[in-house]
């Protein structure tokens, strides 16, 4: 079977997965050799990466003016593999070994200030609900109702998320979700302020010493420069996984795991470099079937998802300015029919109504 396209799959013809089929059904369909951890693969990207982001440290400190721009392009895509090897250690696909994984999975995510359990909790919650509207704690849209009863600000912020700075989207959830373990629980809260002390006291001092050493114009360059970059890809990946005009947000009385983990969920291509430092998580539909599947097996474990269940999956995109502004423009509020309405269409429905009623 070979995957259908967006456009088939808008249409109400389309195959659409079967209620009786299950996740652990699909599961059960790829190859046992795709959920086998290697470490030699997983320590050897890992060292080639951190060789990667030294290159880039380097490269921004000793490039002119007029190529740090790329310099920073280069480290920032560079840290969100970081990221990626931190995103194996929080499924425990990284290492046997539980320790391991935390504490790789808080080395990668300290240079960009990012708490890994609080992370590591919130992603699997986002795992367990992918494209559940109003629990999905990922890109989940607003609806009219809770678009109309946001303040001016918070629509006007909303907006520009769902537009032109959706760049930025990530900083916004990094920073209101990661940092309070008040809103966790038990094991949980201890394990939630271990990660932000470490952080916050990583950033105290490296910050300090990188301001002290470089001033305020070394901190923007070696780090503020190249964590915007990281955010970019942070927020352009989990962004285009899900968020799509014919892929839709489900009310939890709708919602089907099978169905919004196989068909809810998108791979994305990049320039290869960006794949080879990202680790390939733009091949995303494996990683949301089971969160077993370390980084490396992912596109034996899509080529196994085409052959067998191919009809239901979402054809694979590549990320340019035709499908940015597809997304951009249009995938704003919940809509029930349509899955998406654009802010400015909901705007001139409610003008619409009102000059009737007058």
């Amino acid at each position: 079977m070979t995957a259908t396209s967006p456009q088939t799959l808008k249409s109400p013809e389309s195959p659409q997965l079967a209620d009786n089929i299950k996740l652990r059904d699909i599961i059960n369909t790829l190859p046992k050799e795709v959920f086998i951890k290697n470490p030699r693969k997983a320590w050897s990207k890992l060292i080639i990466n951190v060789l990667c982001v030294a290159l880039g440290y380097w490269t921004v400190a000793v490039a002119p003016w007029y190529l740090l721009p790329f310099a920073w392009i280069f480290l920032g895509t560079g840290l969100q593999g970081f990221f990626v090897i931190a995103h194996d250690c929080g499924h425990r696909s990284f290492s046997n070994r539980m320790w391991v994984n935390d504490v790789v999975g808080h080395i990668m995510t300290l240079p960009i200030i990012y708490p890994f359990h609080p992370w590591r909790i919130l992603h699997n919650h986002h795992h367990k609900h992918t494209n559940k509207l109003g629990v999905d704690n990922a890109w989940d849209p607003f609806t009219t109702e809770t678009y109309d009863n946001c303040s001016t600000t918070l629509q006007w912020l909303y907006r520009r998320m769902r537009g032109w700075f959706w760049w930025m989207g990530s900083i916004a959830h990094w920073a209101k979700l990661h940092f309070n373990w008040q809103k966790f629980e038990g094991k949980q809260r201890q394990q939630v302020r271990l990660s932000v002390l470490v952080v916050l006291i990583g950033a105290a001092i490296g910050f300090l010493a990188l301001l002290i050493t470089t001033g305020i114009t070394g901190f923007i360059k070696f780090w503020l420069m190249p964590w915007m970059v990281y955010h970019f890809w942070m927020s352009t990946f989990t962004m285009f996984h899900h968020t799509m005009p014919e892929i839709p947000f489900k009310p939890e009385e709708e919602w089907n795991e099978a169905r919004a983990q196989l068909s809810g969920t998108v791979n994305c291509k990049y320039p290869w470099w960006v794949e080879f430092l990202c680790h390939d998580i733009n091949v995303h539909i494996p990683h949301h079937l089971t969160t077993g599947i370390p980084w490396y097996n992912l596109r034996q474990a899509h080529q196994s998802l085409v052959e067998n269940w191919g009809e239901y999956l979402y054809e694979d995109c590549t990320f340019n300015w035709e499908l940015i502004q597809k997304v951009t423009k249009v995938c704003h509020l919940y809509e029930d029919r349509d899955n998406y309405q654009s802010i400015e269409k909901y705007r001139l429905s409610n003008r619409s109504m009102c000059s009737r009623l007058d």
